[in-house]
Parts: C-alpha cells; structure tokens; sequence
C-alpha cells in the first residue's frame, strides 16, 4: 500500500487496523475511527488492499461504496481488486459482485468451523482455550 501512496503522489494521513475482529461488521474500532474522521472531514480517501478489508457484508458494504463514500466526496481504493472510484473502469462495475463472494466466502468458512467443532465435541475432544485461572497444586483447595 506505502508503494500505492507514493507511486501516486499521495498524502498518507493514518492507518486504520482492526486485527481480531471480523470483517462481517461494520463494528469495528479502526472502521469507527475511520468514519469520525470522515466526518470530522479529516480525510478525503480510503485506500484497502482489497475489498475484503473493507468488509464482508455485501449489503453494508455496497451501502458504503455507493452511497456514503460519494455523500462525503471519499474516493475510495481497493488496490488488488483494482477498484477506484474515482476512476470510470470496468472493475469498478463487477464490485458488487466481488463484495457478495466475499460475503459467501465468510459464511462459508464460518459453517466450515462450526462442522469441525461439532464433529469434535460428538468426538469428546477438548474444546476450551486455557483457563483464565489455575489452582495450584499448593493450593489448600
């Protein structure tokens, strides 16, 4: 992306991250911060690495790109998809497309895991992460 920005002679203002949350909402730190600060008229772009990262709700995510992005004269960029919506391109006309496949593919894998743990608690394997607290052998109880 730092490639993206300087091939392009652009301004790079902040860094938006929401690492261990879902990209099926919209509820999301990072993507808060990015929106007040659209609001607050901070910034003026928003450049991802793909669609994806945008998020993976196709309905939300068209709302975004189609709507709000335009209301408040955002361009916006997904770099792999080759999306600019600033640009009148065919790649810009499939993107609905790519947000609804997004949106099956994290269905997808999210019925792919629920199987797994399933098949394993009918397995009687262990399911749980570490307990958050341990009695000691010491311990009187």
């Amino acid at each position: 992306m730092q490639r993206y920005i300087k091939e392009n002679n652009l301004t790079f203002i902040k860094e938006y991250v929401d690492d261990g949350v879902s990209g099926t909402t919209f509820n999301r730190p990072g993507f808060n911060e990015l929106l007040q600060d659209i609001e607050n008229k901070s910034i003026n772009m928003v450049i991802t690495k793909d669609l994806s990262r945008l998020g993976r709700d196709y309905i939300k995510t068209g709302e975004y790109i189609e709507n709000y992005f335009p209301e408040n004269n955002i361009r916006y960029v997904a770099i792999t998809d080759g999306i600019d919506t600033y640009i009148n391109s065919t790649n810009n006309d499939i993107t609905p497309f790519k947000a609804i496949m997004n949106d099956m593919y994290a269905k997808d894998i999210s019925k792919k895991i629920r199987s797994v743990y399933k098949e394993k608690q009918k397995q009687g394997e262990y399911l749980c992460s570490t307990p958050a607290y341990r009695i000691s052998k010491a311990s009187k109880y």
